[in-house]
């Protein structure tokens, strides 16, 4: 891409008012052709960030009476100059007014091309940029919260602190090397191995912050699990409000997942709905049971559903079959009774298990609220605070997994006393990979890939 060019595209989703967005050098020599204001002004002699009243026109023929928002170098979204037209909605009036735009010189924009200037004006890093795009997709309180922290800078200032802190000590390593044959040490060494121990805890905290924020970006996924017929496919139903999956009394009905989503208390929980767990010889159900394991592998919560007539024997079989599946010091277990409508005495449910529970009726909506309430107070109690930053973007993880692994090569390195060539390359590596999310260090190839994503506009 070359900045010389001047592109245009519709910014706006479908509503009663569009925005077409033009940026680049011939931007107001364009609009002087086709915008004729109610007062009579030269626009690229007025001010950046004001508006104008007028018409878009081709020669004499209106098109329609539009607000003209003007942005001038560097003060706007992209860095350069740019206007933003505020046009009727009409799917006629918006492709009029962009080949308008294209015939007096500019190109329509590629998938998030908006955005790659800004983050190669320096508006912006490439994490913030990833966090638009995640801002738009945002479906949740959760999510949202996560990316505008991202978009603002709170992930990128963690970074750029991290890598300051390690450039500090790599050019004072990089000066003993030079004076190596004068055995020399520039560095403390005690102090280096403070700030590495200090690096690695937050790269460390980083990291295991994925699995919360990935939940929260696509969806905590919670497994419905249980025997056939204790009203898994009812439970679903009953949480999505809507008959999404067939009931009948007769076992074996689901034999295949089925899967929603439902946001609770600004949380998207993906529930699957799985067949049920018993011994059958349908080759067909069985398929279905096997994708009930798989899921549970996949699931961040596990919520088994158990029918209260149940014997405690039946009980803890069901348990002991889900505990041996799942990895509790990673997933969440929590046990749910159900049909408690059909039993006279629940106390004794209490003990059989030292899970969380919650009795409920999904057949009457009984208590539904009160496990909706736990499945948030789940996610809840592995919640970071709102200060901390989460990482939810798969290329962040990978980057950040890579840079762990160099810094604790720095940190053995260290204790063992390796020469410090080996360490200066440990180092290097970190503050390349910690570079690359934020793309102080990026290439064409991982540009295309994060931008391709962006809708055409953005």
């Amino acid at each position: 891409m070359t900045s010389q060019d001047t592109i245009c595209a519709i910014a706006s989703s479908q509503g009663a008012i569009a925005v077409i967005r033009i940026s680049g050098v011939k931007c107001f020599e364009i609009i002087e052709k086709i915008f004729k204001p109610f007062k009579a002004k030269n626009i690229q002699e007025q001010k950046g960030n004001t508006v104008h009243f007028g018409t878009i026109q081709n020669e004499d023929q209106i098109i329609d009476e539009v607000l003209l928002s003007i942005f001038k170098n560097p003060n706007s979204y992209t860095g350069e100059d740019s206007i933003e037209i505020s046009c009727h909605a009409s799917r006629f009036i918006q492709q009029s007014i962009l080949q308008l735009i294209i015939a007096n010189g500019a190109r329509l924009a590629n998938p998030g091309e908006f955005t790659q200037r800004a983050y190669l004006n320096g508006k912006m890093d490439l994490s913030q940029a990833e966090a638009v795009a995640d801002l738009i997709a945002s479906s949740s309180a959760a999510s949202h919260r996560i990316a505008l922290n991202q978009m603002r800078g709170g992930f990128s200032d963690k970074i750029a602190d991290l890598r300051n802190e390690l450039l500090q000590f790599i050019s004072l390593i990089e000066l003993e090397l030079d004076f190596s044959e004068e055995d020399v040490e520039f560095a403390d060494r005690t102090r280096l191995n403070n700030l590495v121990e200090n690096i690695k805890q937050h790269i460390e905290k980083l990291v295991k912050s994925f699995s919360y924020g990935n939940a929260i970006k696509n969806g905590v996924p919670v497994a419905i699990v249980g025997k056939t017929n204790a009203g898994k496919s009812t439970l679903l139903n009953s949480l999505l409000n809507e008959e999404k999956a067939i009931v009948s009394d007769i076992a074996g009905t689901t034999r295949d997942v089925i899967e929603d989503t439902c946001i609770i208390e600004g949380i998207n929980f993906r529930f699957i709905d799985t067949a049920g767990i018993r011994e059958t010889t349908d080759t067909i159900e069985n398929l279905g049971i096997q994708r009930t394991f798989e899921n549970i592998d996949k699931a961040q919560i596990v919520l088994l559903l158990i029918d209260s007539s149940d014997s405690i024997e039946e009980v803890k079989e069901s348990v002991r079959i889900v505990e041996n599946k799942i990895d509790l010091d990673n997933q969440s277990f929590v046990l749910c009774y159900n049909k408690i409508d059909k039993i006279e005495y629940t106390s004794n449910l209490e003990d059989i298990s030292d899970h969380d529970y919650v009795l409920i009726s999904a057949k009457e909506n009984k208590n539904i609220e009160q496990l909706s309430s736990k499945l948030v107070e789940v996610v809840d109690a592995k919640q970071w605070d709102d200060q901390d930053v989460i990482v939810s973007n798969a290329r962040h993880f990978e980057a950040l997994s890579t840079a762990l692994e160099s810094i604790q090569r720095v940190s053995d390195g260290l204790e063992s006393s390796i020469p410090t060539d080996f360490i200066a390359q440990d180092i290097r590596e970190c503050l390349h990979y910690l570079g690359e999310i934020t793309g102080d260090i990026s290439t064409d190839e991982v540009l295309g890939n994060i931008f391709k994503n962006f809708c055409i506009g953005k």
